[in-house]
């Protein structure tokens, strides 16, 4: 089977590029799961419920969170009720929602994790020991595992990736918006990479309108920034997974356009 994991969605644009393209890729074969990055679909910054059901109906099966979860204070009572949206499984005890679902799908159970990074973020909790706590007890997850960790460094993620290896199908990089190019099936048969990308304007800085970005830089004044609105794309990965093993045999990036030949 094929799962498609999706970088971080940026507002209007990012949303309907998904929508345009879901079935382009369900059609290609490229599309049976569909894991996204949801933290940054309203108005780019957070996730509201209409906006996640929205997401549900245009094909995700899961959607993943970051350091904007709280951002959109109606999101908190339906992260308690809405299992398939996922809050960090490692931020502090007592907040609402989850950080791990199993789904039950034709090709068998499905587990997804959301995690989040401690380095250049906030003061979070441990997301390896978060980690290893989950996979102690191993009986409730599927055998197909997908980790998102929403972290800044690059060093984390790829010592996470390392750290997973072979405990898990695919771990993969989000929050930094730009695609990396070290997409790769590690050793123990993890598929891994840095960052997914973004999905939302390409003609941006990282999905903002670039002249208040630039006005910020030059100026130093602080600035609310718009989301761009020009030339939308979806980035990501589509992990070929052996799903009675449960280990990954191959793991591409793509970058799609609506309305593209593809």
């Amino acid at each position: 089977m094929n799962i498609l994991m999706v970088g971080d969605i940026v507002g209007s644009p990012g949303r309907t590029a998904f929508d345009a393209l879901v079935p382009v890729l369900k059609e290609r074969g490229d599309a049976d799961f569909i894991v996204v990055n949801a933290e940054n679909a309203a108005g780019g910054r957070g996730l509201t419920p209409p906006l996640a059901e929205a997401l549900f109906r245009a094909g995700a099966d899961v959607l993943t969170l970051g350091d904007h979860t709280w951002d959109r204070k109606e999101l908190r009572g339906y992260l308690n009720s809405e299992k398939r949206v996922l809050r960090p499984l490692n931020f502090r005890p007592g907040c609402p929602g989850h950080g791990v679902v199993t789904l039950d799908t034709a090709w068998g159970a499905i587990t997804v994790v959301s995690l989040i990074g401690r380095v250049f973020m906030a003061a979070y909790d441990c997301p390896f020991r978060a980690m290893d706590g989950l996979l102690a007890e191993p009986n409730g997850l599927g055998r197909i595992v997908l980790v998102d960790l929403h972290a800044e460094a690059t060093s984390e993620k790829v010592t996470m990736g390392r750290y997973l290896d072979g405990r898990v199908t695919c771990m993969a990089g989000s929050h930094t918006h730009v695609q990396t190019s070290d997409e790769k099936v590690l050793p123990g048969g993890t598929a891994y990479i840095t960052d997914l990308g973004a999905t939302g304007a390409a003609d941006s800085a990282l999905g903002r309108d670039i002249d208040q970005v630039t006005g910020m830089f030059l100026t130093g004044m602080p600035s609310h920034f718009k989301v761009a609105k020009h030339d939308p794309v979806l980035e990501g990965v589509v992990v070929e997974v052996n799903r009675e093993s449960g280990r990954a045999q191959g793991i591409r990036r793509i970058r799609e356009r609506p309305g593209a030949d593809t």
